[in-house]
């Protein structure tokens, strides 16, 4: 594999573990992606080694992404309801407000909804809280499986 091809790869890894931090972007699959094309191209014993290992650590960050944050959104007691709602008004809001719309849209339609629903400031704002911290260890499950498998690749490239 030339450098150029090395540079396209790392650009690809880089893409998908910023592709975490960002809503509508597939992350670990393009750091999947990203993984796979490196392997294919270098076509060696070491890079068949990291491309499975970097497919089972990204499937065990799929199991933990969807378990971990179900457990503590259950916690807080918001509805699932609630929560697609949410998501809604994020989506809408990346329309209003370009980009920074979608977290704020998010975040404000989880609070009114559940001021609505709990009736008081202090019970909507611990709702919301606990529902961002939820969704916060998400984003921290799959960013740490994403460095570490970009992580497991520069080793492998430098060893190489």
């Amino acid at each position: 594999m030339n450098a150029w091809q090395l540079i396209g790869v790392g650009l690809v890894l880089l893409f998908g573990v910023f592709g975490v931090l960002v809503p509508g972007i597939p992350g670990p699959l393009v750091v999947w992606a990203g993984l796979l094309w490196w392997a294919t191209a270098e076509r060696s014993a070491l890079a068949w080694s990291v491309l499975m290992a970097g497919t089972a650590v990204l499937l065990v960050n799929q199991v933990l992404k969807w378990l971990l944050p179900t457990r503590n959104v259950r916690e807080a007691g918001a509805p699932y309801r609630t929560l697609v709602l949410a998501g809604v008004a994020g989506i809408a809001g990346f329309f209003v407000v370009p980009v920074v719309g979608c977290p704020l849209g998010a975040l404000g339609g989880l609070y009114a909804l559940e001021r609505v629903r709990l009736g008081s400031h202090g019970d909507a704002w611990a709702s919301t809280r606990t529902v961002l911290r939820a969704v916060g260890l998400s984003v921290l499950v799959e960013l740490f499986a994403c460095l570490l498998v970009v992580g497991t690749w520069v080793g492998a490239v430098l060893a190489g």
